[in-house]
């Protein structure tokens, strides 16, 4: 490989949350070259170290941006600690709605404050995989003028999220990337074993019925990162791609 594709910037920050009442670590990709005064689109990710370690984003989206087959893009990954997963990730969790605040009124000034991204709503991209995608969605659902465009992969969508979305008004406004794997029928989860290929079968009717722009496909796979590592380049490419 190219050992252009693996040189890459990331850097370390943290931030102290009043909602969650800890500190939040999180971790920034800057596109090679990137200009100090530049705005750039970003995605940020759930689960962001597994998205940075098992999904290689840096190195999959140095090669993309450097071979021209998207725009120079920044990425945001936040990690979250295990046991917390659920509590905040699930529509159902005691910690979920302090995540939102959390993530709107802290986590995002304290990124368009100090690096160089692009503060427009349809700049921003929310994207995870499992409960991961479950709470990129319900951030876009719940702040609709910060957060427009979702890249969900396998998501563990709740009875709950259906809820919601057969309760919105149009959402006309929302570009979602929707995969799953077709093996992805008894996954299990903390919340039990999931059929996630006929929820999301669901959440993709539900979504179409409010006029929501998606990109859905079933795809071979299970409930890996393997599958999602595959499927991540074509994700970065929906978003963006020139």
């Amino acid at each position: 490989m190219d050992k252009r594709y693996l040189k890459r910037t990331i850097l370390k920050r943290e931030v102290k949350s009043r909602h969650l009442e800890e500190t939040r670590a999180f971790q920034v990709y800057l596109p090679p070259d990137h200009d100090p005064d530049g705005e750039y689109p970003v995605l940020f990710l759930q689960d962001g170290d597994d998205y940075f370690n098992l999904g290689r984003l840096a190195t999959q989206a140095n090669r993309l941006i450097l071979d021209g087959e998207t725009r120079p893009f920044a990425a945001v990954a936040i990690p979250v600690d295990k046991e917390k997963r659920t509590s905040e990730y699930a529509p159902i969790g005691d910690r979920h709605l302090s995540y939102l605040r959390f993530f709107v009124d802290e986590l995002l000034p304290a990124v368009e404050t100090e690096f160089p991204i692009a503060t427009a709503a349809g700049e921003r991209v929310l994207g995870g995989s499992s409960l991961g995608g479950t709470v990129s969605l319900h951030l876009a659902l719940q702040y609709p003028q910060q957060f427009q465009r979702v890249l969900s992969q396998s998501g563990a969508f709740l009875e709950r999220t259906l809820e919601q979305i057969r309760q919105s008004d149009s959402l006309g406004y929302l570009e979602i990337y929707q995969t799953i794997g077709k093996s992805e029928t008894a996954v299990p989860t903390h919340l039990g074993n999931l059929d996630l290929l006929a929820r999301n079968r669901e959440v993709h009717r539900a979504l179409l019925e409010k006029e929501a722009d998606v990109q859905y496909s079933e795809q071979e796979g299970n409930h890996t990162w393997g599958f999602w590592q595959k499927d991540l380049p074509f994700a970065l490419k929906a978003f963006f791609g020139k």
